[in-house]
């Protein structure tokens, strides 16, 4: 149960990146007063929360009904994690960190961006959706291990809401290079996590017996 809590927390921790979120929420609402900030932050946590949890206990009978496997899902998801991996350790934007150039934009000109783009796709985004289905159907059903991942997902969303909600001193501490450091080391750790969870479904897809 502690080797899943520790491998959920890890692998949300690096999917959601939420020392760039709070980066990136400063960026985004510029002229926002710090009230309507921490309100962006609630409601663009909490909206992703109930997305992860829909995904996360709907997406086995999902799978089940468009007659994908589990290895099928091991190796796609953690292919998909390695790109994003790749893309934070060589300081590249990732698909479901960064928004576009047309996504900033628009997001710059909307009042309330806590749905669009903070909730999804910047915390829930593909790899974080891929990893809440993936991470869920590896407890194989256990109630336990299904209550270590949802804790770990809540975990990993406190801390992002506590980061969002001090973005602007995040943002000031930590500074560009101190957000890329951070963020490469956390990439090293989610490629190991990626190449592991690719193996296991190679595995049981007996291509490697």
């Amino acid at each position: 149960m502690i080797r899943t809590a520790a491998v959920a927390f890890a692998t949300f921790l690096a999917t959601v990146g939420p020392l760039d979120l709070a980066a990136l929420l400063a960026a985004l609402t510029p002229y926002h007063a710090e009230p309507e900030r921490r309100s962006v932050a609630f409601k663009a946590v909490s909206i992703a929360a109930g997305i992860l949890l829909v995904f996360a206990f709907g997406g086995n009978a999902l799978l089940a009904y468009l007659g994908i496997s589990l290895a099928a899902l091991r190796i796609s998801g953690g292919i998909l994690l390695l790109v994003m991996a790749i893309g934070m350790v060589f300081g590249e934007a990732a698909g479901s960190r960064k928004p576009s150039g047309e996504e900033a934009v628009e997001a710059m000109q909307r009042p309330d961006i806590s749905v669009f783009p903070m909730a999804t796709p910047l915390i829930a985004g593909p790899a974080t959706i891929g990893a809440s289905i993936l991470l869920m159907a590896e407890t194989r059903g256990e109630l336990l291990l299904q209550a270590a991942v949802v804790a770990a997902l809540f975990a990993v969303l406190l801390v992002t809401l506590l980061l969002l909600l001090a973005a602007s001193a995040v943002q000031r501490i930590l500074g560009v290079t101190g957000l890329h450091v951070v963020s490469r080391t956390i990439g090293v750790v989610l490629a190991a996590l990626a190449v592991q969870f690719m193996l296991d479904g190679l595995l049981q897809s007996r291509l490697l017996n």
